[in-house]
């Protein structure tokens, strides 16, 4: 298994490069602020109990300071069933892991998607199929870490891995919009430690789609100690809330991310985090 996890991470790499290549970007040039491509990241596929696969997808903004909005359509879209398959129109800078999953049905096969941004002018696809060599296991690392439990109530429900639960809220303009998710971990240490330790779990806000800007009190809140009644087999339960204000109306997702101690992207073994997402309604 823990090879599996080792060539999934290698091979992601390998298909980064390639990429950036394919994508008129010289593999040495030193990164831009600013008016350079997005791709998409297809971090593998995975399993569902009832039988259908689940695709996980991230990308990489080769901006350094841009924050790049790509509405649905033509610029941005997944062929075929598309355009809109779930994927975000807002995109930070960098390198985004698994932000959003693709549900194919059991008989998926062969087949494939792709998923195409253009943005700034440069346009980049990714291909992403059920190959064996892609296949990988979010809910569980080499060491038998797990993701982090995440959910908008301390009653929960709660959900674990990076397929999303949702809730929805409505706001106004004229109104901070409060935002707590509880989160619980099994607390486990990665076999090898990051250059600064990182907390049982840490959570971060962004924009995912929307027509305005979104402005957070904190995008990284402090996850306190609290006490709730959590899933079994966790050692840490906390809570984290902060504020969103919105710049105009209109429909709204955020994306909250929950990481354990292994960091962004679980070091590179496609775990562990949960994603979960609010759908908020801005009237004016």
């Amino acid at each position: 298994m823990a090879r599996r996890f080792w060539l999934c991470a290698i091979l992601s790499l390998a298909a980064a490069i390639g990429l950036v290549v394919r994508a008129d970007q010289l593999p040495l040039e030193p990164p831009h602020n600013s008016g350079q491509s997005i791709t998409g990241a297809y971090e593998g596929w995975f399993k569902n109990p009832d039988g259908s696969f689940s695709l996980l997808v991230g990308y990489y903004n080769r901006n350094q300071r841009q924050d790049l909005d790509v509405p649905i359509g033509p610029n941005n879209r997944i062929d075929p069933g598309g355009p809109d398959r779930g994927q975000p129109t807002h995109f930070l800078p960098g390198r985004q892991w698994g932000m959003f999953t693709i549900t194919v049905p059991k008989d998926f096969g062969g087949q494939k998607l792709t998923w195409t941004i253009e943005a700034n002018g440069s346009p980049t696809t990714v291909p992403l199929s059920l190959k064996p060599l892609w296949e990988l296991s979010p809910f569980a690392d080499a060491t038998g870490n797990a993701p982090p439990f995440i959910g908008f109530s301390e009653k929960g429900p709660f959900s674990q891995g990076p397929r999303p639960i949702t809730t929805t809220l409505k706001t106004t303009l004229t109104h901070s919009l409060s935002l707590t998710v509880w989160v619980a971990d099994d607390a486990k240490q990665p076999p090898i430690a990051p250059r600064t330790k990182l907390p049982p779990v840490s959570v971060t806000w962004s924009k995912f789609r929307g027509p305005g800007t979104v402005t957070f009190s904190k995008e990284r809140p402090a996850v306190e100690n609290a006490e709730f009644e959590a899933p079994p087999n966790t050692a840490f339960r906390g809570k984290a809330t902060t504020g969103a204000t919105f710049s105009q109306p209109g429909d709204y997702v955020l994306q909250v991310v929950a990481n354990d101690s292994t960091g962004p992207g679980g070091g590179g073994f496609q775990c562990c985090w949960t994603n979960a997402q609010v759908s908020v309604t801005v009237q004016q």
